[in-house]
């Protein structure tokens, strides 16, 4: 059964293996979501700012509570330690972004590969799906960027996203991608309206899409 191979420990115990794994994971991933954006940036404030302390501490604290959704919904196997790491994975890209509009590609290309490696199992989704899927997400994206900045003459989306997209369909497979290109949509849109009726955003401001495929990409692998 491959990543679905059943451990023989209890729901208990399951649990305790997902809170370490999250842990151990959050702890590396947390440190890179600090430099990496300041590696490519060095207009990049060396000093943690208060949004970064904010989304730090959110971190910690989402990181392990979904690693325990991830046992719950996975049980003592193997696909719960993948799925942690997914998650985690797509935490530490949202909080990335969302500080500092960068998705770095230290991040997105390995997400991708490991979809396709876990895949081969079909853990998650048929392995020619999941390539279909990495495929597909990111060329759905080049075409609607491309689209928009030959109508506009404006770059609407930075590749970052294309990457993200495309890491989501290698492990979720293609037929999930319509479903998280419209939910991650329509939530970045109302976000970004009320943001605007709030005065927190004005028109033309850069406003990044990454934390809401992640979001929604998490919603997805857990079936929530």
């Amino acid at each position: 059964m491959g990543l679905w191979t059943v451990w023989d420990i209890g729901p208990a115990t399951a649990a305790v293996v997902a809170l370490a794994v999250a842990f151990v994971l959050s702890v590396p991933l947390a440190r890179a979501a600090y430099l990496m954006p300041r590696l490519l940036d060095a207009g990049i404030p060396s000093e943690p700012s208060p949004s970064h302390k904010r989304y730090r501490a959110g971190f910690w604290v989402v990181a392990p509570i979904l690693g325990l959704v991830c046992s719950w919904r996975y049980g003592a196997t193997l696909a719960t330690v993948a799925a942690i790491v997914f998650v985690v994975m797509l935490l530490a890209l949202a909080w990335v972004d969302a500080e500092t509009g960068f998705l770095p590609d230290m991040l997105t290309i390995p997400l991708l590969w490991l979809g396709l490696l876990v895949n081969l199992g079909d853990t998650f989704s048929m392995l020619p799906d999941a390539v279909l899927g990495a495929a597909g997400g990111y060329m759905v994206l080049w075409v609607i960027c491309g689209g928009f900045t030959w109508v506009t003459g404006r770059q609407g989306m930075g590749y970052g996203d294309f990457k993200l997209l495309g890491a989501l369909g290698a492990w979720l497979g293609w037929a999930s991608l319509p479903w998280v290109l419209l939910v991650s949509s329509l939530l970045a849109l109302s976000i970004a309206l009320l943001r605007l009726m709030s005065g927190r955003l004005t028109a033309g401001q850069p406003f990044s899409f990454g934390p809401y495929l992640a979001v929604v990409g998490i919603a997805a692998l857990l079936r929530l």
